[in-house]
């Protein structure tokens, strides 16, 4: 029952919340739960009003909410300062990473189940190195030491958001492999004999590597489309755009029959990091039937309708 002052104890409170009088004692030491007045022999009186607040606590606590955070959302009067809604995003963006991570790791752990006997050590000593869900830093950090130097940061980024591929957030065996199996070919030890980079990587002095990337970027979205419905390499809008960008990126070079000829040539002779570009198309996944055009398979494409139509001209 209510004492004549219509003021509760920190028993009858407990008893009223279903909580332990330790938990309102707890929450009542941190401020969360302040106390209306003390008896004359010292105990806490909390008045009806606390019984709502101390149930609001509650459901906060079994959402995982730390109780600083818990703090902020009671001190903010009918959420005019959106706390709670930050603390439920925050929660949720946890919660999504969480449910990532098992289902990368439930993905590895069917990949070592299905494999022959034979094949599982190799397989763990793979998906051991990678985090779950997995970190595309060390693919990032590969291609900032392959792109030229001194490249602007922003046109770095526009190209990294193409070539680095994005962790499905419900992989398959087979995905989880494949990101494995890439973040290995860019963190292997450097044994001196890899080949150099593009020679469009030493160009002279006017050299303009971010004009260069742009015109690449929008070359090979051209081609994608093709790509996408495997038609084969040919000449057209994307093939005069990819030369564009190298002829733009030189200093203004005009696009003639020679300057194609050179150029086949010249990337031609580049070194090739095809491995990379065929476990990105196995990381992304087809989509609607069909492989994801890579940067990798849309400069091939281009350099192949090049090369076909220099070779076109000398016949």
């Amino acid at each position: 029952m209510t004492a004549s002052d219509g003021l509760w104890s920190i028993g009858e409170l407990a008893e009223r919340g279903g909580v332990t009088v330790k938990t309102v004692r707890f929450y009542s030491d941190r401020g969360l739960l302040p106390e209306r007045s003390r008896s004359a022999g010292g105990h806490r009186r909390y008045d009806p009003g606390a019984l709502d607040r101390l149930r609001l606590i509650r459901s906060l606590r079994a959402l995982d909410l730390p109780v600083p955070q818990v703090r902020r959302i009671v001190d903010d009067e009918a959420g005019a300062g959106g706390v709670l809604e930050d603390a439920v995003a925050g929660q949720l963006r946890q919660l999504g990473g969480h449910m990532a991570a098992l289902r990368w790791r439930e993905a590895g752990l069917r990949l070592v189940q299905e494999c022959p006997p034979s094949e599982r050590a190799d397989r763990l000593r793979l998906i051991g190195a990678v985090a779950a869900p997995p970190s595309t830093a060390p693919l990032a950090r590969f291609w900032r030491g392959w792109l030229p130097p001194r490249m602007p940061a922003r046109a770095v980024a526009a190209f990294l958001e193409q070539a680095v591929p994005v962790p499905p957030d419900d992989p398959t065996p087979a995905q989880v492999l494949a990101f494995a199996r890439l973040h290995a070919l860019v963190t292997r030890p450097c044994d001196g004999s890899a080949r150099p980079q593009p020679a469009a990587h030493r160009s002279g002095p006017g050299f303009r590597p971010e004009v260069l990337y742009a015109g690449l970027g929008e070359a090979y979205e051209l081609a994608a489309a093709p790509l996408r419905r495997a038609r084969a390499p040919h000449p057209g809008e994307a093939l005069d755009c990819f030369v564009a960008a190298y002829a733009a990126s030189a200093g203004g070079a005009r696009d003639t029959p020679e300057f194609r000829r050179q150029l086949a040539g010249r990337l031609a002779a580049d070194p090739r990091i095809d491995p990379y570009w065929a476990l990105t198309a196995e990381v992304l996944g087809p989509r609607e039937g069909l492989p994801v055009p890579t940067p990798g398979a849309a400069h091939d494409w281009l350099l192949a309708a090049l090369t076909d139509e220099v070779a076109a001209r000398a016949a």
